[in-house]
């Protein structure tokens, strides 16, 4: 598949995704997903393939979108829904809980801290939902919700990731 040439567009590497989707694989048949800075759609786009029953991709930047569903047409997936939206305004919309939540969003901005307590605080979560984190080794923590636990971390080049439940 072609991605959209953007600044900040960086999907998650294939060795990366292998690794998340064997953690979250259990999880999927039927899961809701969300998959907040969705960019390529890499990791929204496969959970949907793997049996997620409702996906949600929202990205800000309308090349993406366009991009986005292009593929979800390509690959005939009904249950994707994709958003244009800044993913800060949207976490304040009215909420429906996910079980699965990508967050991926590009390492210039620093958006996780802000992201994951908003998710917690709104009501974005089921109960016992997984959270993916993507983050720049080298880049700060993010601070986060003190109901969430670290399951799994690991590193790959300059990307740190980890699975968290709350």
């Amino acid at each position: 598949m072609e991605f959209p040439d953007l600044p900040g567009l960086r999907p998650t590497s294939d060795r990366v995704k292998e690794t998340v989707f064997n953690w979250l694989q259990p999880l999927f048949p039927g899961a809701a997903c969300l998959d907040l800075f969705a960019g390529s759609g890499a990791l929204g786009l496969e959970a949907a393939s793997r049996g997620a029953g409702r996906v949600t991709l929202l990205d800000m930047s309308a090349v993406a979108v366009q991009q986005l569903r292009s593929h979800q047409a390509l690959l005939g997936l009904k249950q994707v829904r994709i958003e244009q939206a800044d993913a800060r305004k949207w976490l304040e919309t009215t909420a429906e809980p996910f079980e699965v939540v990508f967050l991926d969003p590009p390492f210039a901005d620093d958006l996780l801290t802000i992201c994951c307590r908003r998710l917690e605080d709104n009501g974005w979560l089921e109960p016992n939902a997984r959270i993916y984190l993507e983050r720049n080794l080298h880049g700060p923590e993010p601070s986060l919700p003190a109901s969430w636990v670290q399951l799994k971390a690991k590193k790959a080049g300059e990307v740190a990731y980890a699975l968290y439940t709350r």
